[in-house]
C-alpha cells in the first residue's frame, strides 16, 4: 500500500510514452529540415552559377567558331572580287582578238595558277574557283570542270547569296557544297548583258565538318550546321540519333540569331546553343549534355541526401530502441497502474529482459498481490456485514406487521367480534409459522403469495370495501425472493390508499417476466400522490433511513438491493387504476433461469 500511495500522485503527471516517442522523432526531423534547406539552397546557387558560366562560355566558343567560318568565306569573296579585276581574267573575257594559241594557254595557265595559289594558302579550308566568260562561253577552274554554265542556271544563282547543294554544278568529284557567284556587271542581279564575267567561289561541306571536328575535339559539345529545309552538316563523330531528335525540335522552334535553350531529350537535359552565320544564313548549333557536365554536382547532392537519409534512419532506429527498452516498459507500468486504479488488482507485468524495469515489474506485482489480498479480505467482511444487515432488516419488518395485527385484534375484541378475532388470530398464527423460520432468508414467490392472500383476507375482514385480484404467471411462482417482500407494499396500499378513500377499495397484484428481470406491480385505486411527491419518495429510497420515514418500504428496498444487486429496485408512480402503483423489479439470477429452463424441458418431454 505504501508503494501505491507513492505512485498514485505521479500517475497523472506522467506523459504518454508514445507521445514522447513522437516528439523525439519530430525533433530529429526538425533538426534535419534547416540543414536540408541550407544545402539545397547552396546547391541550387552552385548549379545556377555553373550553368550560367557554361552557357556564356559555350556562346563565346560558338561565336568564335562562327566568326572563323565567316572569315574564311569573306576571304573567298574578297579573292573573287580581286580576281575579277585581274588583267589576265579581263583578257580572258576580252574580244578574243589574239590568234596565238600560246598566249591563250599562257593566260589560262596564269589564271589557274593564281586560283591554285589561293587554295594552297588555306590548306585547312580547300576552296574551288571558276571563271566563266559569257562572251567566249569558256570556263577556267581549279577543279575538273569541262563545261560552261547554263544561262538559266546563272540567272537563278546570281542573287549575291551563298547557296548549298547546287545541282547545276558539274564536276567529276562533286560533293554537296556552298556556292557563290559574282559578276562585274552593273546590271541588276540576275540580269546578264551577254558579255558578263562570272566568278564562282565554292567550298565543300567537308570544310565545315573539319572545323566542327576541331571544335568538338576541344570541348564536350556535339556541333552541327543547321538550316531549315536542308540536310544538316554534322561532325564526323556525331550522335546521329540525338542530332535527329534535336533537328526535329529546331524545325518546330525556329532559332534566332543567337539562342540558348535547355532541352529535355529522352529524359535528359541538354544545353542547345545556336549562332547564325553572317554569310551562309545557316545556324551553327552546339548541343552539350548538361547532365554530364553537372553530374559531379548531382552526385554530390545525391550523396548528401543519402547520408541525410541514413542519419535519419539511424536517428529513428535509435528512438525506436529507446522506445522499446525504456519507453515501452514505462508505458506497460502506467497501464498497469491505471488498471489497478480502476480496481483490477489481478494485473501482472512481466519482462523478458533482466534490467531495472524487470525489478520494478516484480515490485509492482508484489504490490498488486498485496492489495488484492486486502481487498478480498475487506470483501469477505462486507459480505458478513451484509448478512447481518439482512437479518436485522427482517427482524425490523416482523414486529412492524405484528403491531398492526395485535392492534386489530384489540379493536375487534373491544367490539365483541369473536369471528374476526378468531380469523385474525388464525391468520396471524399462520403468518408467524411462516416468518419464524429464520433458517432461510428467502422463500418462493408462491409462498409469498399465499401469505399475501392470508394478509388481504384479514384486511378484508376489517374493511368490507377491499377487493383484490392476483395474477402472477406460473413460471414466476418458483422464483426465490426475500421473505415478506410483497406484504409491506400491499400493506402500504391498504393503509394509504384504500383506507383514505370511502369510494376506493380495489387492489390489483400482477407480475411478468421480461428480459431476465422479474416484475410485480401492486396497484390501488386510492387518491395517489402528486408527481413531486412520487419523485421525492423515489429519492428517499436511495438515502439513509430517516425518522419521519416509515421503515417498511425502505427496508424492503434495501433487502432487494442487497440480495439481487444494484440493478434491482423499487419504483413508485401513478397507477392505471387512478391511485398508487408500486413496481418491484429484480434481476433474476442466472442459476434460477437455468433451473426454469430445465424444468420447462422436463415438462415438455
Amino acid at each position: 500500500m505504501y508503494i501505491w500511495k507513492r505512485l498514485m500522485p505521479f500517475q497523472g503527471k506522467i506523459k504518454s510514452p508514445f507521445s514522447l516517442f513522437a516528439k523525439i522523432n519530430l525533433l530529429i526531423v526538425v533538426l534535419f529540415i534547416p540543414i536540408l534547406i541550407m544545402y539545397t539552397y547552396s546547391n541550387n546557387v552552385t548549379y545556377d552559377v555553373v550553368s550560367k558560366e557554361l552557357q556564356i562560355s559555350n556562346t563565346k566558343q560558338l561565336t568564335f567558331l562562327s566568326s572563323q567560318i565567316d572569315s574564311r568565306i569573306n576571304q573567298m569573296m574578297d579573292f573573287s572580287l580581286i580576281l575579277s579585276r585581274d588583267p589576265n581574267v579581263r583578257a580572258f573575257n576580252g574580244l578574243n582578238m589574239w590568234d596565238d594559241r600560246y598566249d591563250r594557254m599562257q593566260t589560262r595557265y596564269v589564271i589557274q595558277e593564281k586560283m591554285t595559289l589561293q587554295t594552297g594558302v588555306t590548306d585547312i579550308w580547300p576552296t574551288r574557283y571558276a571563271v566563266h566568260s559569257q562572251q567566249n562561253e569558256d570556263v577556267i577552274a581549279n577543279y575538273n570542270r569541262t563545261t560552261g554554265y547554263d544561262e538559266e542556271y546563272l540567272k537563278k544563282n546570281m542573287s549575291g547569296r551563298w547557296t548549298y547543294g547546287d545541282q547545276g554544278a558539274v564536276s567529276e568529284d562533286e560533293l554537296n557544297s556552298f556556292y557563290w557567284f559574282y559578276t562585274d556587271s552593273l546590271a541588276q542581279p540576275g540580269m546578264l548583258t551577254g558579255s558578263n564575267l562570272v566568278i564562282e567561289a565554292s567550298f565543300s561541306y567537308e570544310n565545315i565538318q573539319n572545323m566542327l571536328d576541331t571544335y568538338k575535339a576541344g570541348g564536350q559539345g556535339d556541333p552541327f550546321l543547321y538550316h531549315k529545309g536542308n540536310s544538316p552538316i554534322l561532325n564526323r563523330s556525331a550522335d546521329k540519333q540525338l542530332s535527329a531528335e534535336l533537328i526535329q525540335y529546331l524545325d518546330t522552334h525556329s532559332p534566332e540569331d543567337t539562342t540558348q535553350d535547355v532541352v529535355e531529350l529522352n529524359g535528359k537535359n541538354y544545353l542547345v546553343s545556336s549562332v547564325k552565320s553572317t554569310y551562309l544564313d545557316w545556324h551553327l548549333v552546339d548541343v552539350i549534355p548538361l547532365y554530364q557536365i553537372l553530374k559531379p554536382i548531382s552526385l554530390s547532392q545525391n550523396l548528401f541526401y543519402t547520408c541525410m537519409i541514413l542519419l535519419l534512419v539511424v536517428g529513428i532506429s535509435a528512438s525506436i530502441l529507446l522506445y522499446r527498452n525504456v519507453q515501452y516498459p514505462i508505458k506497460k507500468l502506467i497501464k498497469g497502474l491505471r488498471r489497478v486504479e480502476q480496481g483490477d488488482y489481478s494485473v501482472r507485468l512481466y519482462s523478458k529482459n533482466q534490467n531495472e524495469f524487470s525489478f520494478l515489474f516484480r515490485r509492482f506485482n508484489d504490490m498488486s498481490h498485496q492489495i488484492q489480498d486486502l481487498i478480498e479480505n475487506v470483501f469477505h467482511e462486507k459480505i458478513r456485514a451484509r448478512e447481518a444487515t439482512l437479518k436485522q432488516l427482517q427482524a425490523q419488518i416482523n414486529p412492524h406487521f405484528l403491531y398492526n395485527c395485535l392492534g386489530y385484534i384489540i379493536n375487534m375484541a373491544q367490539m365483541k367480534d369473536e369471528q374476526a378475532v378468531v380469523s385474525m388470530a388464525h391468520n396471524l398464527s399462520a403468518y408467524y409459522r411462516y416468518t419464524t423460520r429464520m433458517e432461510r432468508e428467502t422463500s418462493s414467490l408462491q409462498e409469498e403469495i399465499k401469505l399475501l392472500i392470508n394478509y388481504l383476507d384479514i384486511q378484508k375482514l376489517r374493511n368490507g370495501r377491499i377487493e383484490y385480484h392476483i395474477d402472477i404467471p406460473e413460471d414466476m411462482l418458483a422464483q426465490s425472493v426475500p421473505r415478506l417482500m410483497l406484504q409491506p407494499m400491499v400493506e402500504n396500499s391498504v393503509i394509504h390508499g384504500v383506507a383514505k378513500s370511502y369510494s376506493s377499495g380495489e387492489i390489483r397484484i400482477t407480475g411478468e417476466r421480461l428480459n431476465g428481470f422479474g416484475r410485480i406491480y401492486i396497484d390501488d385505486d386510492g387518491p395517489g400522490l402528486s408527481p413531486e411527491q412520487y419523485e421525492a419518495l423515489n429519492l428517499k429510497m436511495q438515502e439513509p433511513l430517516q425518522e419521519e420515514m416509515g421503515c417498511g418500504l425502505w427496508n424492503t428496498y434495501q433487502r432487494i438491493t442487497h440480495l439481487f444487486g444494484s440493478h434491482s429496485y423499487l419504483l413508485f408512480g401513478p397507477s392505471p387504476l387512478g391511485g398508487f402503483r408500486t413496481e418491484i423489479i429484480w434481476e433474476i439470477p442466472k442459476e434460477d433461469t437455468d433451473s426454469d429452463k430445465g424444468n420447462t424441458d422436463t415438462n415438455l418431454s
